[in-house]
């Protein structure tokens, strides 16, 4: 039987992927077709622990404070665990799965701590520890939400003061935002990921605009159309 399908949505903090997850997989539902979600990481289980203790600032109040390599390795086992208790055999078994981050938020936020002249060999490195050392699956389609730092810091601010929750070390530090959005189109390049412009003229496109993008390119990646 031939192994699944595995859709990614990836971008900054406040680019509104996870407000575009959630309509795909509504879209997906009324249509009827199988699929599993996922939401990584995965902070209510164990294998979340050092995830947990990193984004807290345990090991340094600062992202860089813990290097690359070290943190792409606690974001891995988070979602080894996952693959192997919950959604590998299906997967294996030729089924759907969409998912808000993966892998590529590797590529993305700790990409970003390194010299522009280092994140090539550490896209390497990543590909083939996750995917290859792992074996986990490697995405068929990557949509990378790309907003501007300060469009995505704005969209942030509105949605913790509705939630009332609080950034982590990652989300309070702009530079380093900025750095990821530069590592992340990096990284769309070197992997071929799908960028999905959700700017127009300095300002954020419409929900629905994007939806509709989002929505021809995944029913395409799964012949639906």
């Amino acid at each position: 039987m031939s192994k699944g399908k595995l859709i990614v949505f990836e971008g900054i903090d406040g680019s509104g992927k996870s407000t575009q997850y959630r309509l795909l997989c509504e879209e997906l539902e009324a249509r009827g077709v199988a699929f599993r979600k996922l939401v990584f990481p995965q902070y209510e289980e164990e294998s979340s622990a050092l995830i947990r203790m990193y984004l807290r600032g345990d090991f340094g109040s600062r992202p860089t404070d813990v290097n690359a390599y070290a943190a792409s390795a606690f974001f891995a086992v988070d979602r080894y665990a996952s693959y192997k208790k919950s959604w590998g055999e299906w997967y294996e078994g030729g089924g759907l799965i969409v998912t808000d981050r993966y892998a590529t938020s590797n590529a993305v936020h700790q990409a970003s701590k390194l010299p522009e002249g280092e994140r090539e060999p550490f896209f390497r490195w990543l590909a083939d520890f996750e995917y290859g050392k792992l074996g986990l699956p490697a995405p068929d389609l990557v949509l990378l939400m790309d907003v501007t730092t300060e469009a995505a810091a704005a969209q942030r601010a509105v949605r913790e003061a509705a939630t009332g929750t609080d950034a982590d070390i990652h989300e309070r530090d702009l530079a380093y935002l900025e750095q990821c959005r530069g590592a992340a189109l990096a990284a769309a390049k070197a992997y071929g990921w799908r960028v999905v412009d959700c700017m127009e003229k300095g300002k954020m496109r419409s929900v629905e605009d994007i939806r509709a993008e989002i929505r021809a390119a995944v029913l395409a990646e799964l012949g639906l159309q």
